[in-house]
């Protein structure tokens, strides 16, 4: 994989005039006075080895980079976090970020630097008198362009939370709802060579995957099992929330005008 040599972010005198985009649960990201440690239980705090440890646990979260990249990464990066960190039903909140005009852009651009869970300490790519660090993303839109930074190198933020309300297609919506609650909760038994470790399914579940499958299969190919994931019906979840939900997810990424014309409505807010 490599990029685009033509991609106007390489151009170090108009790089800091671009919009760049990032998703979170957070409500204030990047959260100024940001405390990793305050939701862990004394519990937690006890197996991680006492207050010394998590200490130096936390320090080293509040070290991380920052990660901003193009609408599609942010959205491909809130796909993700549905399916594997467990967050089918946090609120999203869509960041369109604008750096300060003033910040130094590391020279040429990086291969994605991240772990496996897309960390990156802030050190390790912007070394002294760097703000900022162009990287080839592979994991959230792949080839395309995203930034590692810290918190300083953000001048204001707009937010919307999403998926936006009333965004959905009614008429997907109302067949969905339907077709879920014209099935029964019947238990349908797991197959194949895994079954045995596999929990049974009721069939209204099953159908929801498959309504949730069938958009999938619409959205580009890097998309389709993150989508698929997390458009995957709960059992005992309420049909229309689900389908509201699941239809405003793919609006994301089928038609993102709307949603960008939402964050030009919102007031800038200061970092």
């Amino acid at each position: 994989m490599t990029l685009d040599s033509g991609d106007p972010a390489l151009d170090d005198d108009g790089f800091a005039q671009f919009s760049w985009y990032h998703t979170s649960t957070q409500p204030d990201w990047p959260t100024r006075h940001f405390d990793p440690a305050a939701v862990l239980t004394p519990e937690t705090r006890r197996r991680m080895g006492g207050e010394q440890r998590v200490s130096a646990w936390a320090a080293r979260q509040r070290a991380k980079a920052l990660h901003v990249g193009t609408y599609e990464a942010a959205v491909h990066n809130m796909l993700r976090r549905i399916r594997d960190q467990a967050n089918q039903r946090s609120q999203f909140y869509l960041y369109r970020v604008r750096l300060k005009p003033s910040v130094v852009v590391r020279e040429g651009w990086l291969v994605d630097p991240s772990n496996f869970v897309g960390d990156v300490g802030l050190d390790e790519v912007c070394p002294p008198g760097v703000d900022v660090a162009r990287y080839l993303n592979f994991h959230e839109d792949p080839g395309g362009l995203s930034l590692a930074l810290g918190r300083d190198a953000i001048a204001s933020v707009q937010r919307i939370a999403v998926p936006l309300p009333d965004t959905w297609d009614g008429g997907w919506v109302r067949d969905a709802v339907a077709a879920l609650e014209g099935v029964s909760g019947t238990v349908v038994p797991a197959t194949g060579k895994l079954a045995r470790f596999m929990r049974p399914s009721s069939s209204r579940a099953v159908l929801g995957r498959e309504l949730g499958a069938f958009l999938a299969g619409r959205l580009p190919v890097n998309l389709q099992d993150q989508f698929a994931s997390a458009a995957a019906f709960a059992e005992g979840e309420d049909p229309e929330q689900w389908a509201r939900r699941t239809s405003g997810l793919f609006d994301l990424i089928d038609d993102p005008t709307r949603v960008l014309a939402a964050l030009d409505q919102q007031d800038p807010r200061e970092v």
